[in-house]
């Protein structure tokens, strides 16, 4: 009987030969993980066994490479995974944690009706409380601060945090309120934005997290980025990269010129309405973006491109000045799901 499939979809992994980040199609099974250059292969380039492995999350040891997990093999091998964004990290760490636990207790991994928290000391859910900050009406408010003729945008300071904390009863003092915004921190749920936040982080203080009006954070998917003395072209280009994150994740994009097929990680925001899609494998900067407000988006049942017939879940964007993008999803679903979150933002964004 062949293993229980999990978990599935595109992830980076980095190379052990090489060391290079490529996107890969990876298969959470009951007892390993495999992992394939397309997901239409039929035999994977490599599997991972569960049995014996351990996992770290969040994995730092590529500076400014975030979402990154580790599994630690018996034969003490590291392979390293990196995800499109923090939430889709979390799953994949918490079904393998659990298919891991499952072998050593002998048991079928089965899923339950409600997630196992992250606890700190029997009561914080780091998750729940994340999602709480984030809340648009009572949540921790994203502001524009200057500071060093520096424009930090969607970010906040260290004291807020804390003062946010108290107001929703969530600790008892300020002292409690840096060991659970330290937590946060180390899990990847906050960022830190400018020198003081990040010396911190680096070991410079008592706490990685400082109770501070001076030391800024921010959420890894807000859109948070830092101007110093703009010109107008720039404010203007940057004003694409202003709107709330809605949907990020992984795609297979045709190109316009060659017509084929690579992974992209796709960001959609709205207000302005925009899809950036960047290298899953690294850069900051984004490979293309989409201008989605008019814009038509349809699914595909025929390939009139040329695609092989039994390539699924394809859809279109086209957008007001009618250039053609054409997508693949993993599933039927996801591409559902895509497809209503681009037509909902390009009939309210700008």
């Amino acid at each position: 009987m062949e293993p229980k499939r999990i978990r599935e979809g595109y992830l980076v992994k980095r190379g052990s030969v090489f060391n290079t980040w490529k996107p890969m199609w990876v298969v959470l099974l009951e007892d390993g993980i495999e992992f394939y250059k397309k997901k239409s292969d039929n035999s994977p380039k490599g599997m991972i066994p569960l049995k014996g492995s351990a996992l770290t999350s969040p994995c730092q040891d590529f500076g400014k490479r975030m979402f990154v997990f580790k599994i630690t093999t018996t034969k003490q091998q590291d392979h390293f995974f990196q995800a499109a964004f923090l939430e889709e990290r979390d799953a994949w760490v918490r079904d393998t944690k659990k298919a891991i636990k499952c072998i050593e207790g002998g048991q079928k991994f089965a899923r339950k009706s409600t997630r196992k928290s992250i606890r700190l000391p029997e009561t914080i859910d780091l998750s729940a409380m994340y999602l709480s900050m984030k809340d648009t009406d009572k949540g921790i408010k994203e502001l524009n601060l200057e500071k060093d003729k520096k424009i930090f945008n969607h970010c906040f300071t260290g004291s807020c945090v804390i003062d946010w904390l108290l107001s929703n009863q969530s600790i008892r003092n300020r002292q409690e309120g840096l060991m659970i915004a330290s937590s946060l921190l180390n899990e990847g749920y906050l960022q830190p934005a400018g020198d003081l936040s990040k010396a911190a982080v680096d070991g410079t203080s008592d706490s990685p997290f400082l109770d501070n009006a001076d030391a800024f954070y921010y959420f890894p998917d807000s859109g948070f980025f830092c101007e110093e003395n703009s010109s107008d072209e720039d404010v203007i280009l940057r004003e694409e990269f202003r709107g709330i994150i809605i949907k990020q994740g992984c795609l297979l994009k045709q190109g316009h010129r060659r017509k084929n097929w690579k992974v992209r990680k796709f960001v959609l925001r709205e207000d302005p309405a925009y899809l950036h899609y960047y290298d899953p494998a690294g850069g900051e900067d984004p490979l293309g973006t989409i201008h989605l407000r008019g814009c038509v988006v349809t699914s595909v049942e025929s390939n009139t491109d040329g695609r092989k017939s039994d390539e699924e879940n394809l859809f279109e964007i086209i957008t007001a000045d009618e250039v053609h993008y054409f997508l693949q999803a993993a599933t039927p679903k996801e591409r559902t799901d895509w497809i209503k979150a681009i037509q909902a933002v390009s009939r309210t964004g700008k």
